[in-house]
């Protein structure tokens, strides 16, 4: 039985190598040999448009108009989003906006207040 680490997202025991990458067949999260520490999801840093990290909790503004999607109307430059909250994907913050509700928003387009 080979001696290959755990993956270090899903801890799954069903690791491969993969040339120099450990694949993880479970949750397909793919890492090289002794970095589990740094790939950590508790490690994952969002930064806004100047480069500021964001933490879940901050207030941000958004930098440019930003039309919404399924909605006429438009997200002004300057608006104000308090509380936000950090998750994965494309669209990496989730907030509440007066006047839009909840949406999902992208960190380039937005600045740390």
């Amino acid at each position: 039985m080979s001696n290959l680490p755990n993956c270090p997202k899903c801890n799954s025991e069903y690791t491969y190598e993969d040339g120099a990458l450990l694949v993880c067949p479970i949750c397909g999260h793919e890492w090289a040999q002794g970095s589990e520490v740094e790939n950590n999801e508790d490690n994952k840093v969002v930064k806004d448009a100047n480069g500021n990290i964001l933490n879940d909790g901050d207030t941000v503004t958004v930098i440019k108009d930003l039309k919404v999607k399924g909605s006429s109307s438009t997200l002004k430059q300057g608006t104000k989003v308090k509380s936000i909250r950090l998750v994965e994907g494309d669209h990496n913050i989730d907030c509440k906006i007066d006047g839009f509700g909840a949406m999902k928003l992208k960190s380039e387009f937005v600045k740390k207040v």
